[in-house]
């Protein structure tokens, strides 16, 4: 999911198709952006209180945040009443913002009032195999990226049917990495993403 987000649904093949028909269909609001400047906006790199709108440089370290506090609670080392305080001063840490109350710090998220401790490394694990995935279908089916552009998502949606979903939980998450990629979870393609692409954006190099 975080590859249809984020790498699918950020690039500029997706709104190159998408772009037009979103003006059409809320002109004339959108009739003075230009491409590169909607590109940009929903690409902007900037700190937040709330890790569902992070973009995807920053999102990781909401993540981090959240498995530092978690393994704190499991080794009994800071009490819950501690926890909104901690928080804040590891968004500080971490992004460089206090939120100014808890439903933008400690109680934005059901997970943990769940039951579900260790859940949020999972969306970083996401994260780094969106671009480990993606990089490996272009790799195998060149098209793609140039289909993107015109709206249609068949051969990505295909390779990943072929390659993950048909597989359930047949393979533990390592064996479906090596399966796919022939090496294991690498930190290099999620790297190389981000700092091809932002790079380009903010004209920097990364």
């Amino acid at each position: 999911s975080r590859m249809w987000e984020n790498v699918v649904g950020r690039s500029r093949g997706f709104w190159t198709y998408w772009l037009p028909r979103l003006r059409e269909t809320f002109a004339p609001r959108l009739d003075r952006v230009s491409d590169e400047a909607f590109y940009r906006a929903i690409n902007r790199v900037r700190p937040s209180y709330i890790r569902v709108e992070a973009d995807e440089v920053t999102y990781n370290l909401h993540i981090f945040l959240r498995f530092e506090i978690e393994n704190l609670m499991l080794e009994g080392k800071v009490r819950l009443a501690d926890l909104p305080e901690l928080w804040n001063a590891k968004m500080v840490e971490f992004l460089g913002v206090r939120p100014p109350d808890d439903s933008l710090g400690v109680l934005q998220d059901v997970h943990w009032s769940s039951g579900l401790l260790g859940y949020f490394p999972t969306y970083a694990l996401g994260n780094l195999l969106s671009a480990q995935f993606y990089q490996q279908a272009v790799s195998e089916v060149p098209e793609i990226p140039v289909e993107i552009e015109r709206g249609e998502y068949g051969s990505l949606l295909g390779w990943m049917r072929d390659k993950i979903h048909t597989r359930g939980a047949t393979d533990t998450p390592a064996e479906l990495v090596q399966r796919i990629t022939g090496g294991p979870m690498r930190t290099e393609p999620f790297l190389r993403y981000v700092r091809q692409k932002y790079g380009e954006i903010y004209g920097v190099a990364v």
